[in-house]
């Protein structure tokens, strides 16, 4: 009784020390704000939480359309386990995916183009990511949420560089670009391959016995012979768990996203709060301060070796701290630059314990300086000549880097995860049906469900690892399509071309929308 009593306590003031912790920070979030961008502000990030949740319930039928419609589970529990699923891969997943979608926005005009160019930026890109989704939901057409993501902020950056008339290549990170929008496109075509051979693999090899040509068929095939309307239990188990892989995966990748949507609002329109990790230990700046340290004795040691590192220091040699003070904030900086960057860097790290002791500019300035620093190691690493050893170095401190800049605050991250679990209960049956029903010409055998779940899940979660964000939509229908080829029963052409009318339009479309947008939104700001 009286431990029972002690537990009651020791949680009730650990619950009241939360709740004063997040008051303090909610009423330093708002500090130095007017009224006016205080509400934008809350609106945008209900923008972003409403975003997650049409996310939810437009991808949860990716996740669990093959485990219902082989009847291995009812709709109602598998909904459940989506959106339990979901939840988990949001707060297991990391923040690779997350900045990789904060690195595309032009995040240095968030911090000095003021609040209200901001604020009209995050809300044209939310509402063109929300429409289109919504529209592609409403007709019951598998679309990405990623592509329409995606192709808003191109749209945003394209916009703002017209109107600037500031460089338009400048405005993009066209190699992170690139590899995105390439991820995006071939990501699917490999769904469509793997799920295929894993199907073809399972009709030559794992046809020899009544149990294993079980997996052959069809529910209602199924039925006919057994008398049963669930699938065997080995087979339902593959399905089940293969379902719950693919939620993980989807929430790892497109929970990422909301994060990052969430942190470019906050450190577009809050800076002096979000712009680095104000939690940040001293250790973790000594940390920080120790990765720059090595990185310089790096390139010290390698001039001679390395004819581009031996560029760095000598063209860095003549810079001075001052002209790089003045001069604009750039997000993706001049790599000739590198070690005048790194000697700034250092001493504004030197004897720092707290970035509180930090002004907002020089904390933006710092933020800036890192994510230079950090760009240049990645493309070093790059390099044809760099060993494996070397490499790993590198990749290692390009984390140790950005560990205070590259960071996410426990509430964003399970608030995202709420929205979108809560979002897998809502309306799923739209996309669940043009998936199970009207992609093929035949029911749905197991060993096809099987595999494009598998195929779904290990893609995307590859994705997720390598920080890449993908479409779930396109990459388990062009699974489900692949094993349908496969399987001869053929495709129902429509619906197909629909798909791909869907994949070929969502990226010129959100463009667009959110460009249009933008350019409304910046007239009712004013």
């Amino acid at each position: 009784m009286l431990c029972s009593l002690l537990n009651i306590i020791i949680i009730d003031n650990v619950w009241r020390s939360c709740l004063d912790t997040g008051l303090t920070l909610m009423l330093h979030f708002f500090t130095g704000l007017d009224f006016h961008t205080s509400l934008m502000l809350i609106l945008a990030l209900l923008f972003v939480l409403f975003y997650e949740a049409i996310n939810g319930f437009h991808d949860t039928a990716n996740a669990v359309t093959t485990a219902i419609y082989t009847r291995a589970i009812r709709s109602q529990f598998a909904v459940i386990i989506a959106g339990l699923f979901n939840f988990l891969g949001v707060m297991l997943g990391g923040l690779s995916v997350a900045y990789t979608i904060v690195h595309l926005l032009p995040t240095d005009l968030l911090l000095n183009i003021g609040s209200t160019n901001g604020l009209a930026m995050v809300f044209s890109m939310l509402l063109a990511a929300i429409i289109w989704n919504l529209s592609t939901w409403y007709v019951g057409l598998p679309a990405s949420s990623s592509h329409t993501l995606i192709g808003a902020i191109v749209g945003i950056c394209l916009t703002n560089a017209l109107m600037t008339r500031t460089s338009v290549i400048a405005a993009l990170n066209i190699p992170k670009m690139m590899g995105i929008i390439l991820s995006l496109l071939l990501s699917p075509l490999l769904g469509m391959l793997v799920a295929g051979l894993v199907v073809f693999f399972l009709h030559r090899y794992w046809c020899t016995t009544t149990k294993q040509q079980h997996i052959h068929m069809t529910p209602a095939e199924y039925e006919k012979i057994d008398g049963k309307c669930k699938p065997p239990f080995w087979i339902r188990v593959a399905l089940i768990l293969s379902a719950i892989g693919v939620s993980f995966a989807h929430g790892a990748n497109d929970g990422q996203k909301g994060i990052g949507l969430i942190m470019l609002v906050l450190i577009g329109i809050a800076p002096e709060v979000f712009v680095v990790n104000m939690n940040a230990t001293g250790y973790d700046i000594i940390h920080t301060r120790d990765a720059v340290s090595h990185l310089q004795k790096y390139y010290q040691q390698h001039s001679d070796a390395l004819p581009q590192i031996a560029s760095l220091i000598s063209h860095g040699q003549g810079k001075d701290e001052g002209e790089l003070l003045n001069q604009p904030i750039k997000f993706h900086c001049d790599i000739f630059h590198a070690m005048a960057t790194i000697e700034l860097t250092q001493d504004w790290l030197h004897n720092l314990q707290s970035y509180g002791q930090l002004t907002v500019e020089q904390r933006s300035q710092l933020r800036c300086l890192l994510m230079c620093i950090s760009e240049t190691v990645d493309n070093i690493a790059k390099l044809s000549e760099i060993s494996v050893t070397d490499r790993r170095f590198l990749k290692s401190l390009h984390q140790d880097l950005l560990k205070t800049v590259e960071y996410a605050p426990i509430w964003i991250i399970i608030a995202v995860a709420f929205s979108l679990s809560l979002g897998t209960i809502i309306g799923w049956q739209r996309v669940a049906t043009t998936i199970g029903e009207k992609i093929g010409k035949k029911g749905m055998t197991y060993a096809q469900g099987v595999s494009a779940q598998m195929t779904a899940a290990l893609w995307i979660g590859i994705a997720s690892y390598t920080g890449m964000p993908v479409s779930t939509t396109h990459v388990i229908s062009s699974a489900v399509a692949g094993t349908m080829l496969v399987e001869g029963g053929g495709i129902q052409n429509k619906t197909v071309k629909n798909i791909l009318l869907s994949w070929l339009l969502t990226l010129p479309v959100s463009m667009l929308l959110s460009s249009f947008l933008y350019l409304i939104t910046l007239k009712f700001f004013k």
